[in-house]
């Protein structure tokens, strides 16, 4: 996971070799504002995984570090209880400046964690807000957590990352308004243009006691049952893996980018004739493209 978060020279080929083994685990994703309570919810989402016997990976964004670019680990500290299970295993990634809520390996480290026999992959985004949408192409079930008394209530309605859950948890329900949250959510259900075959659930928890746990889970197995019973599991599939191919599409074309305009100064050559306005940002990269499919022939 660490070579593969570095681009170390060799971890694709054990990528390569782990892929095959993969398509057996529940991936689910934990997403929602920030203070929401997600990593709370997580630590208690391994608890009563693993009272069902189930073999819990997590892979916990972090908000990266200004200083040394890695990850800050505030939530693996949060879930330090579940450190010494040998049945649990969990990494903190750094967004290392990724916008969409997640670091440019998590697709990477979900492939690992697969491979490895985990019945359950937990994917806690870093809680950015409304640019959190890349959850819905690494999971099978996203759950969107959302928090009384944060802020303009039709605010949170228009965010666009409420478009992309299929379980609501309104979490901290114990909380002054929670009501409320519930009806703005199904308010804006009730806007919708047409009816989805999934009406997406509202599940109401207390993460820190522990409440709304079962019910949670229930929702989310019966997400998992109306993905398997429909054309959206094959759907998801598909969309999951074009988005991994993109990613390794656009991770491998940078790096050859990065290579040529580091080679015999060409970038500063660019940079140079676009400082004195002999060139235009897109003539200089058409240029470069150009230069660098032409070495490759």
């Amino acid at each position: 996971m660490r070579l593969l978060d570095d681009r170390a020279p060799g971890a694709h080929d054990a990528l390569r070799t782990l892929y095959p083994k993969t398509g057996a685990a529940q991936i689910i994703g934990i997403t929602g504002n920030p203070g929401s309570g997600k990593s709370t919810l997580v630590d208690q989402l391994i608890t009563q995984y693993r009272k069902l016997d189930k073999r819990v990976g997590v892979v916990a964004v972090d908000p990266s570090s200004p200083f040394s670019g890695g990850a800050i680990l505030g939530d693996r500290i949060r879930m330090m209880d579940h450190a010494v299970d040998p049945d649990v295993f969990i990494r903190s990634m750094a967004t290392r400046g990724q916008l969409g809520g997640l670091s440019r390996s998590t697709d990477d480290v979900v492939v690992v964690l697969d491979a490895m026999g985990f019945d359950i992959i937990l994917v806690e985004t870093v809680g950015v807000g409304q640019d959190e949408i890349d959850i819905i192409r690494t999971v099978q079930t996203s759950v969107v957590v959302m928090v009384p008394g944060l802020g303009d209530d039709i605010q949170a309605i228009k965010a666009g990352i409420l478009e992309i859950a299929d379980v609501f948890v309104v979490n901290k329900a114990d909380r002054d308004g929670a009501d409320r949250t519930v009806k703005d959510l199904k308010y804006m259900q009730s806007l919708a243009s047409k009816h989805p075959e999934w009406c997406v659930p509202i599940v109401r928890t207390i993460a820190t006691q522990g409440g709304g746990l079962a019910e949670l889970m229930e929702t989310i197995d019966s997400h998992q049952t109306h993905l398997q019973g429909s054309d959206k599991h094959h759907e998801r599939s598909r969309s999951r893996e074009a988005h991994l191919l993109r990613n390794a599409l656009r991770d491998q074309l940078g790096q050859r980018i990065d290579g040529l305009l580091e080679a015999d100064g060409y970038g500063d050559t660019l940079v140079e004739a676009l400082v004195n306005r002999q060139l235009d940002p897109y003539t200089a990269a058409t240029q470069a493209i150009q230069k660098l499919f032409s070495e490759s022939e």
